[in-house]
């Protein structure tokens, strides 16, 4: 017995020191793949537009709010069926009712456009519920961001652009101010060309990919499956988080960093962090991220005004976009069909919105 026992621990420490053991660089993956996104048709007045409840509920006021002002911008709001619904003290549903409501906003040859209600938590449930054939059989624009990053992965992966912008738990609030008229233009064929400040962080250069990510502790689970549209080579990643500590940003960038997400990136946009942690000494989160990215020789743009901040201007996920980053600023723009206009980000305001309501709102706190 002992025998056999010591032959099978030479053989386990044998498989364990096979090639590569010793090295701490970025993996490698086998298997990158060619992301090749079609762009939605933009949306015109009187069109339907689904809103859908994916992840956490929200109430039914703000749903009905936003109703409103999307009546005001000219489209005609329909609300999902189980859009109202609370199980479990927070999801907007089962699993099959959110399912349901996302196959019949797809479905409906009369609805053009898919405005998520709220972020929270969910959409992770829902991977392997989806086909990337059904998700891909009728192009239309879906937006949200936070949890709903999962579904711009899916959609990423299925071929079909979508838009990481605001929601109904911000629209209710009136949908004039510039991040939600923004991505109201963007929807009707107006591509912001974004120009941003000089970052400290930056990292300077000019890179171009199929912009993909979104907030960093939703798409990073997702590693693997198929709403994993890091597997694709030569992308742009974009990050953003929020309330989480430096500790675990670092953590789930560490994992990108193992799983071989870092080295098929051309380039890196890091958005908002939102009230993220300081336990060390770093100076933001940013500094913190510098030093591992700079190893890769990227442009890294910093200070994107995009995630869970009072400004959260849209991004096309799945699109083709150039970044330029220079010692006086840096451009990012959308390689795709529509009328460009400039947006200065730093000429852009929103009124602030408390914590509370923040941590409401990204399903960290109850309504």
């Amino acid at each position: 017995m002992l025998t056999a026992i010591l032959i099978m621990s030479s053989s386990l420490v044998l498989t364990s020191c096979d090639k590569d053991d010793d090295e701490n660089t970025d993996a490698k993956s086998k298997d990158p793949i060619t992301l090749s996104c079609v762009r939605p048709d933009y949306l015109k007045p009187g069109d339907k537009v689904a809103l859908i409840s994916p992840s956490y509920f929200t109430p039914m006021e703000n749903v009905e709010k936003t109703a409103e002002v999307l009546r005001g911008w000219g489209l005609d709001p329909v609300i999902g069926p189980n859009v109202g619904r609370v199980v479990d003290g927070r999801y907007a549903g089962t699993v099959a009712e959110r399912v349901s409501d996302i196959r019949w906003a797809l479905s409906d040859p009369n609805i053009k456009g898919i405005i998520c209600n709220r972020g929270g938590y969910g959409t992770i449930q829902l991977i392997d519920q989806l086909t990337l054939q059904e998700l891909k059989a009728t192009p239309k624009w879906l937006v949200g961001f936070s949890d709903i990053s999962t579904l711009h992965g899916l959609l990423t992966r299925a071929g079909v652009m979508s838009i990481h912008g605001t929601m109904s738990s911000f629209l209710a609030k009136g949908g004039t101010d510039a991040t939600s008229t923004l991505m109201r233009d963007l929807l009707m064929g107006q591509l912001p060309l974004y120009e941003l400040p000089a970052h400290q962080q930056n990292i300077e250069g000019k890179a171009s990919g199929i912009l993909v990510g979104g907030n960093l502790c939703t798409f990073t689970p997702n590693l693997g499956s198929q709403a994993d549209a890091t597997m694709g080579r030569d992308i742009i990643l974009f990050v953003e988080e929020v309330e989480e500590s430096m500790h675990n940003i670092d953590r789930q960038m560490r994992i990108l960093q193992m799983n071989g997400v870092l080295s098929r990136c051309k380039g890196i946009i890091l958005g908002e962090f939102t009230d993220c942690g300081s336990e060390f000494t770093y100076e933001s989160v940013e500094a913190m991220l510098h030093e591992m990215l700079k190893e890769y020789h990227i442009p890294v743009l910093c200070g994107f005004p995009g995630g869970h901040g009072d400004v959260n201007l849209p991004l096309v996920m799945g699109a083709p976009v150039t970044i330029d980053v220079r010692s006086n600023g840096a451009t990012l723009q959308f390689n795709i069909d529509g009328r460009q206009h400039g947006v200065t980000t730093a000429d852009v305001s929103a009124p602030q919105t408390s914590l509370a309501n923040r941590m409401q709102l990204a399903g960290k706190r109850d309504f």
